[in-house]
């Protein structure tokens, strides 16, 4: 006979006056968490009471009821109504609906309160933010959605942006596929495909962190800090139809602009605007780029303009500001730290004190007009106007244009250069943006192929470089580095080009090689290049006497900075119809004699700063030769990470783990010093070592040079 399953009985619900309610001191919470008692009180006189209070009759020393009820599980609740009462907004005798526990059951008070707290499921985040976006859908504008569950705008927009991500990922964080940080990274576009297709990227590939996500979903992007968004400004970019990717869970840095197209055009739209005023001023030429490449300007000459004289206001405003700056500094100079607002003040006013400072500087009429200026983007956004040069071509005509004329031939001359409109003539700019895109061709070829000549052209451009900062850095290899070329010349009559172009000519390296302009060793080379030139004599006439007046180490210092000039270490086609390219027999000379200095100076690429990236060499080599680098420097087990990604995201994994490894491609590692094999340039005795064999550049002492082949 089947025993009789016993029936379960439900403790009763009853209303209870609320002054007939006490809290008990058997509520297991004690820790304040949740929203606050205060925004409970607003939401139960918004919408009444939706769960009712577990509470228990209280009896007197000899068991009988009091008629009043300890609430053990309920409590925030409890306070939140006894809150309402305070505020009259509730009366004391107002009923409560509660759930009667018999009196002396065995369950203790403790124990209802734990269970009420630990028995609650917290809403999954996913149906929160269907929740909110349920609630959108009806109408209800982000703030009042943000006032009734008593959270801020930006979170209820986070929420909703979270909801908005594509349903096939929803799905992946409800099953726990991947974790609520990396749904955030996924909000930053709306692009459902792109999202998708990042997810299956990331996650077959193990590097799913939520940056690598943000990054990869950015890729196509630029970045608000771009100084060509901030040049154009995100206003226009935005009232062009162009969209901003932000990221509402992260510092973003203003966003990203995912328009590459519009705001190329935009730029070049505000740059010819810009250049057209520029124009006005009467130049002949005008060139005009977002960025020019490193070396843009030699070959020019560089006129030396005026400083403009200030008019009397500007005069009176110019100093009105710099009295107030002083007087702020003085006021403060002993404070620990600024307010915000006098900081804020010494800002503008070392902003407009600036701007006086960085005026144009005026040129005369007749350089003017046989010169031109480079208008592009500074590192800051702003607008750079570099005027002044005068091309190879022009310097003939310039040079007669500015020579001591006659005074009614210059005259004669100026009238007819004006023509009928009485000024000189306005040449309207060429405008010509810089940049080019490679496209990211997928290659399956498992050989390792010869890398590209352009490619190697640039690597080369890099190191040669960095050769000539070394060699600046390093006069007596720069002496032996000279004399070695000078004794070449004058005891065995070999004209062929070596390394070193003695003279100095400048050697211009290819123009769009990424990151050459940016590079460590160029700004040392510009830096060097102004401290000196700030000494040297504008009067070239005063030039020899100046030379003569200088030290022992100013001299040497002077000699390697213009010797490194003249470094050639470029690896570039062979010229092989015998026309005025590098033969065969002199690329083979330049090379060597360039490692040999490489040498010399010690130079390593990595410590100069170069690191491969996907624009100056993985993206731009075959799949085997990004595989190649990364066993190289990783290991066979990182290699075999990445062997399954196409291309482009091979190369931009391969650019993340080689980051710190120091790795470097062939054209840029220091090759080993072959012996001298050329017996007609062997040198004179007085400059071989003690067996007769040239010595090593790197072996110099300060009292005797060594030959550098």
């Amino acid at each position: 006979m089947a025993k009789a399953v016993q029936k379960i009985k439900l403790s009763p619900s009853r209303d209870i006056p609320f002054n007939k309610l006490v809290l008990a001191q058997s509520n297991v919470r004690r820790t304040r968490a949740g929203i606050s008692i205060e925004d409970l009180a607003e939401d139960i006189a918004r919408r009444s009471l939706l769960q009712s209070l577990n509470v228990r009759p209280i009896s007197d020393a000899e068991g009988q009821e009091t008629g009043m009820f300890e609430v053990p599980a309920g409590g925030r609740r409890y306070r939140a109504l006894e809150l309402l009462v305070k505020q009259k907004r509730l009366t004391k005798t107002a009923p409560v609906p509660c759930i009667v526990s018999e009196a002396g059951t065995e369950i203790t008070a403790e124990e209802d309160s734990l269970a009420e707290n630990v028995h609650r499921v917290a809403l999954h985040p996913l149906d929160q933010f269907r929740a909110f976006q349920t609630l959108r859908e009806q109408g209800r504008p982000e703030e009042d959605i943000a006032a009734i569950f008593f959270v801020s705008v930006n979170v209820v927009k986070q929420r909703l942006r979270l909801v908005a991500v594509s349903p096939t990922l929803l799905d992946v964080y409800a099953d726990d596929g991947m974790s609520l940080e990396q749904l955030m990274a996924f909000s930053v576009t709306a692009e459902h495909a792109r999202q998708e297709q990042v997810w299956e990227s990331v996650n077959k590939s193990g590097y799913d962190e939520p940056y690598q996500i943000r990054r990869l979903l950015t890729e196509r992007a630029v970045r608000a800090s771009d100084k060509r968004a901030r040049f154009v400004g995100l206003a226009a970019y935005e009232a062009a139809g162009g969209n901003v990717l932000r990221d509402l869970f992260e510092e973003d840095g203003g966003g990203w602009l995912e328009d590459i197209a519009l705001l190329e055009r935009l730029v070049a739209d505000k740059l010819r605007t810009e250049a057209e005023i520029v124009a006005a001023e009467g130049w002949k030429w005008l060139d005009v780029a977002a960025t020019f490449p490193y070396g843009y300007d030699h070959e020019h000459r560089r006129l030396e303009g005026t400083p403009a004289d200030l008019t009397s206001e500007e005069q009176v405003s110019f100093d009105a500001l710099q009295a107030e700056y002083d007087a702020l500094q003085a006021k403060y100079e002993d404070a620990d730290e600024l307010p915000d607002e006098v900081d804020a003040r010494l800002g503008e006013l070392e902003e407009a004190l600036e701007a006086f400072a960085n005026r144009p500087d005026v040129f005369k009429p007749a350089e003017i007009v046989h010169a031109g200026a480079f208008v592009s983007i500074d590192g800051e956004g702003g607008l750079q106007v570099e005027r002044g040069y005068v091309r190879r071509e022009d310097e003939t005509a310039f040079v007669a244009a500015t020579a001591e004329p006659d005074p009614e031939a210059s005259s004669a001359a100026s009238l007819a250069d004006a023509g009928d409109h009485g000024g000189p003539p306005v040449q309207r700019a060429t405008i010509t943006v810089a940049g080019h895109a490679d496209a990211d061709e997928e290659d399956d070829d498992d050989a390792i192929r010869s890398l590209p000549d352009r490619l190697v052209a640039e690597l080369t451009a890099h190191r040669t470089l960095a050769l000539r900062d070394a060699v600046a850095c390093h006069p007596q290899v720069a002496m032996t580095a000279l004399l070695h070329k000078l004794c070449v010349d004058a005891f065995y009559q070999t004209y062929t080009p070596g390394c070193l172009e003695a003279g100095v000519r400048h050697v211009q390296l290819p123009g769009q090689t990424p990151g050459l302009k940016e590079s460590a060793s160029a700004k040392s080379i510009a830096d060097r290049q102004a401290a000196w030139k700030a000494d040297v004599p504008t009067d070239e006439q005063a030039l020899w006497d100046w030379l003569a007046t200088l030290d022992d180490a100013s001299r040497l210092a002077l000699l390697a900075h213009c010797t490194s000039f003249g470094v050639n270490a470029l690896l570039e086609k062979v010229d092989r119809h015998g026309g005025s390219g590098v033969t065969a027999h002199g690329l083979q000379r330049r090379l060597d004699q360039a490692d040999r200095l490489a040498r010399a100076v010690n130079l390593d690429m990595a410590e100069v700063g170069w690191r491969p990236t996907v624009d100056n060499y993985l993206g731009r080599v075959t799949k085997s030769r990004i595989l190649e680098a990364v066993r190289e420097a990783k290991g066979e087990g990182a290699m075999q990470l990445i062997d399954h990604l196409k291309k482009s995201e091979m190369a931009r994994e391969a650019e993340r783990l080689l980051e710190d490894t120091r790795w470097l491609p062939e054209p840029l590692r220091l090759a080993e010093v072959a012996p001298p094999s050329d017996v007609k340039e062997a040198l004179p005795e007085f400059l071989s070592d003690d067996e007769g064999q040239a010595g090593e550049i790197g072996e110099i002492e300060p009292a005797q040079a060594v030959a550098a082949e």
